[in-house]
């Protein structure tokens, strides 16, 4: 079976779970439709020499080892090729978050640089030509700040005592706050559907498998102006993902219980769950604001330095004439100058669209908060609703007294234990009478 068939949430929710399951624990754990559970969970014992265990009642729980992935491991070469990968894309992409903050130190030491030899060979021609005059060169006209303080011996003395008073607001060294500062920290609800179907069995298996719409609405969008009307069509992707199985009840009121999130392997505490599917609002930059400041300053101090660049080479003859670093740089000069404005442009764009999108984000936590008040303050007819939904509740926990067969032993000898057990119940009874 080849290693990508092969779900990484269902050996997640395995280890999680103590390594002992059923579909429904899988499926609650992993945010997966029962189907995706059930066939991930029979290629994992396949290939990782997991055992079946029937209960009398017919339900299976999957049994692993614990170094399941060591053997997985072992038996694939290909995990091994992608944990490398994996740890190779770390370190490269490290590389590449503080790539940006190196290209502006760079930036700007080659801006300042070849400004300052620009105007000294202004200043050495034009004093040549007139020795003993007045001068109106550029070391009059032009005015530059120390680019490299951040290099200098009195920054450095005091830089733990600042590091350490920055770290109280963030985690992030000089060239990742640059990073961070251009680019942002990546999607806060990256896994928003997982969460969202974690959330959804969670509350399926804390109301014991049988539920009402209204309690799974919270967390769900894009569900009209009528969800509480009659038309519960929201709920079709929640009974097609965990096989669940509507009921009327005798008043036409919609209930829904879902048999396979009803078997569990081993007892456990009811699990706490939000009680609506909060989205986190994205976040500009996880950077401290010193150390935006900093990236901003340092950025403006870039495209000003590539402005009046600009203008020193501008005819195009003081390159031609100095040759070296100042060629050197008009040659990339543009390259210059689209980085100067990228590295502000970039930032200034994503505040507005992150502004635009936490605006969508709090109307839809918004509209879910409000589905969850429904529960609070429930009419009589909701009540009555949930009330017959839990006609349908039932709980079922496999434990190794309720096994008729296990693929870990041979089953011969599950046959005589299973008669032993037989004989032990009837004389039980027998002494009973």
């Amino acid at each position: 079976m080849p290693v990508n068939s092969i779900n990484k949430p269902i050996m997640q929710a395995v280890e999680q779970l103590g390594y002992r399951v059923t579909v429904g624990d899988v499926a609650t754990q992993a945010g997966l439709n029962v189907a995706e559970a059930g066939q991930g969970l029979l290629v994992l014992a396949s290939d990782a020499g997991g055992h079946l265990q029937v209960a009398e009642s017919g339900d299976i729980v999957y049994q692993f080892p614990q170094n399941f992935r060591t053997i997985l491991r072992n038996k694939y070469w290909q995990l091994r090729l992608q944990e490398w990968w994996q740890k190779l894309w770390s370190v490269l992409f490290y590389l590449i978050r503080i790539s940006f903050g190196v290209l502006l130190i760079v930036s700007i030491a080659l801006i300042t640089i070849t400004i300052i030899i620009i105007i000294t060979a202004a200043n050495s021609d034009r004093d040549g030509n007139n020795r003993g005059g007045n001068s109106s060169g550029f070391s009059g006209f032009f005015f530059f700040p120390d680019l490299f303080w951040y290099f200098r011996p009195d920054y450095s003395r005091n830089y733990q005592e600042r590091r350490r008073e920055r770290r109280q607001q963030s985690e992030l060294n000089f060239f990742e706050a640059v990073f961070s500062f251009l680019f942002g920290d990546g999607d806060p609800n990256y896994n928003l559907e997982e969460r969202r179907w974690q959330e959804i069995a969670t509350v399926i298996r804390n109301h014991r498998g049988a539920i009402v719409a209204e309690q799974i609405a919270p967390y769900l969008d894009n569900l009209g102006e009528s969800y509480q009307q009659e038309y519960e069509d929201y709920m079709l992707p929640v009974l097609t993902k965990f096989n669940g199985q509507p009921a009327v009840s005798p008043e036409g009121q919609i209930v829904y219980y879902f048999p396979e999130l009803q078997v569990k392997a081993t007892k456990k505490r009811r699990q706490s769950v939000p009680a609506y599917l909060e989205e986190f609002p994205w976040r500009f930059s996880a950077a401290s604001s010193g150390q935006i400041m900093l990236s901003a300053g340092l950025g403006a101090v870039n495209l000003v330095g590539a402005l009046v660049l600009g203008g020193l080479l501008r005819d195009g003859t003081v390159a031609a004439q100095i040759g070296g670093l100042v060629a050197f740089v008009q040659g990339i000069y543009w390259l210059l100058l689209a980085y100067g404005i990228g590295f502000l442009g970039i930032p200034l764009a994503r505040y507005f669209w992150i502004k635009w999108r936490n605006k969508t984000l709090f109307t839809r936590n918004r509209d879910r908060l409000s589905r969850a008040r429904v529960l609070v303050n429930s009419d009589a007819a909701l009540e009555q609703k949930i009330a017959y939904a839990s006609q349908f509740a039932a709980e079922k926990v496999i434990g190794k007294e309720d096994l008729v067969y296990s693929s870990e032993t041979d089953l011969l000898e599950q046959e005589a234990e299973r008669s032993a057990q037989i004989d032990a119940e009837w004389q039980r009874r027998l002494d009973q009478s």
